[in-house]
């Protein structure tokens, strides 16, 4: 996302994230974006009515040179509303939330009208605000998707289903045909620790590597700022684990095993009784998923998804590695070595779209690993951006001389041990979000979000 200079770049910016929930939305019923489908995640019409509240306090308040608050109280204040009771508000209509909706918006495009992008202002200098508000805007989309994930009924299918599902099947049969790295030299194999065929290593040779970011157009504050971290060598998977490998772990009956499993672990498995990723069931003697009230087969070529933290762990305990840092995972995703340097993306300094990544995508769903050729890190590494947010060892924590900005309750209220980082963004996600340095957090025991995982080990 470049940075914005002008009403109306910061405008089309806005329109172009309204145009995505709307198509969203359209062929859901109003009793099912009203009604709770699951504890974890709220009504989708709260989500209508929060990004509105939203983009009214920070476009329309808070530029206004004093930040008045960090979300807007009331109906639409997560901190006074947990997702486990939005069942229970009293919210309006779809009628009434779209007009809501529609009329911040008409205020906030008067507002913009009186910034000056090229201020000193830091909310205001090369257009955060509206960048942060759009950003927000993109992230509760794929909320939305969580949600449409966790409903029972009809298959969800958007108006222009027939198009998505011919381009997903276009990148399927391409991903049939490519084979290998577009920087084969880079990456050197190491093997497998298990056995051999098994998924194949890139060898990381540790040093000296910048991570985060200086960028303050687009990025957050948690990803900022730059700092340099020395890493010891290590091996990384060069593709995010496939259903076909996580079904051997559960065909040797990894989740029976208690010895692959933390103490945290064991307990949220005698509680949950999980025997398999989330969405995963047997029929007729095969494994079968659900994707958006769509059943079909575990297909063994795709990253397997809906694992939480627990699972990623215990697999990877199995495997004989173990999750990598989510310092090793950025460095793998975008150090290169023989530059010394990091990349925007794996692939170069373009951002993540539909071209290069799985992002941004609206037919519901992984590819096979490697679909996107040109998506591979300087050391080999295959589709560290799109197709599932990847699980990291780490617990979301500041990075050195981190500054809260604009406001503490987006990131630093969540510093502590109870939340681990994911990286990389999932099928969901838009591509102007997914970028290598972009942090994402959750509870190690949630596996409603679009979440994979890949494995390390020292070298």
């Amino acid at each position: 996302m470049e940075p914005i200079r002008d009403v109306a770049s910061a405008a089309a910016l806005l329109a172009d994230a309204r145009e995505r929930t709307h198509l969203l939305i359209e062929p859901v019923a109003e009793e099912d974006l009203r009604r709770q489908h699951d504890p974890l995640m709220g009504p989708i019409l709260w989500d209508l009515g929060h990004i509105a509240a939203f983009e009214e306090l920070w476009l329309t308040r808070n530029v206004r040179g004093r930040i008045e608050f960090a979300e807007m109280p009331g109906l639409y204040s997560p901190f006074e509303h947990p997702r486990r009771v939005r069942g229970e508000l009293p919210l309006p209509s779809l009628a009434e939330t779209l007009a809501y909706m529609d009329a911040v918006r008409a205020r906030a495009l008067c507002a913009l009208e009186q910034l000056d992008f090229a201020s000193e202002d830091p909310l205001v200098r090369d257009g955060y605000v509206v960048a942060m508000v759009a950003q927000h805007e993109d992230q509760h989309q794929e909320t939305i998707l969580q949600t449409l994930q966790l409903k029972q009924g009809a298959p969800y299918r958007t108006r222009n289903a027939n198009e998505n599902e011919k381009a997903h099947e276009k990148e399927q049969r391409h991903a049939g045909l490519t084979g290998g790295s577009s920087d084969a030299g880079a990456a050197e194999s190491t093997g497998n620790a298990r056995a051999a065929g098994g998924p194949a290593m890139a060898r990381f040779p540790g040093g000296e590597v910048e991570l985060g970011t200086e960028d303050r157009a687009v990025a957050y504050d948690n990803e900022r700022p730059e700092h340099t971290v020395v890493l010891r060598p290590f091996d990384i998977d060069v593709t995010p684990v496939t259903n076909g490998q996580y079904l051997e772990f559960v065909s040797e009956g990894g989740y029976w095993r208690a010895e692959l499993w933390s103490e945290a672990g064991r307990v949220w498995l005698s509680t949950t009784g999980v025997v398999a990723p989330k969405h995963w069931r047997r029929r007729g003697g095969e494994w079968c998923t659900r994707s958006m009230d769509a059943e079909g087969p575990v297909e063994p070529d795709h990253p397997v998804c809906h694992v939480c933290w627990h699972e990623a762990e215990a697999f990877a305990r199995w495997a004989g590695k173990r999750l990598p840092t989510e310092a090793e995972w950025e460095a793998a995703a975008t150090w290169d070595p023989v530059a010394g340097r990091a990349r925007l993306a794996p692939w170069g300094e373009e951002a993540a779209d539909g071209g290069r990544a799985n992002v941004d995508q609206l037919a519901f769903g992984t590819l096979p690993v490697g679909s996107h050729p040109g998506n591979v890190s300087p050391i080999g590494c295959r589709d560290t951006i799109g197709g599932v947010w990847e699980w990291t060892a780490s617990d979301l924590a500041p990075y050195p001389g981190f500054v809260p900005f604009p406001y503490r309750e987006y990131t630093e209220v969540f510093f502590g041990p109870e939340y681990r980082v994911l990286r990389g963004g999932s099928w969901a996600t838009r591509g102007r979000v997914a970028r290598a340095t972009f942090r994402n957090w959750d509870y190690p025991n949630r596996r409603q979000i679009f979440s994979g995982f890949r494995c390390a080990r020292d070298a």
